[in-house]
């Protein structure tokens, strides 16, 4: 059974920094790609960022380009997405996502297994 579980999330102000991180068990994590989606209060889940199986290909929701970066540890099974330069609107619950396929993908079809959810809450 894969498991995910998201970690490092909290308050900050307007203009700081957090990394979140993302621990999978469950199968082998090198061999799929690795999301990260958003949800905030009244909205849809969106989707922030993906990345491929090994790591070499990476994207980004405009929204968040240029101050996130989502990387991977493959020997430590666990995913990170560094948030630089946070504002308020990038308050939400962030999913880590694990993906059904190697290669990065921006859609939700493309991912079978979700955590919990970690609360991001930038004050200003």
């Amino acid at each position: 059974q894969v498991q995910v579980v998201e970690s490092g999330g909290g308050l900050v102000q307007a203009g700081g920094s957090l990394r979140l991180s993302c621990a999978a068990s469950g199968r082998t994590f090198s061999s799929y790609a690795m999301g990260w989606f958003r949800q905030a209060p009244g909205k849809e889940r969106e989707f922030v960022a993906t990345i491929s199986w090994g790591g070499g290909t990476t994207a980004y929701a405009d929204s968040v380009k240029g101050r996130f970066t989502i990387s991977r540890d493959n020997a430590k099974n666990t995913v990170y997405l560094q948030m630089n330069r946070l504002k308020p609107e990038d308050t939400a619950v962030y999913y880590c996502a694990a993906g059904l396929f190697p290669r990065a993908t921006m859609t939700v079809n493309g991912y079978g297994y979700w955590g919990q959810g970690a609360q991001v809450t930038v004050s200003s």
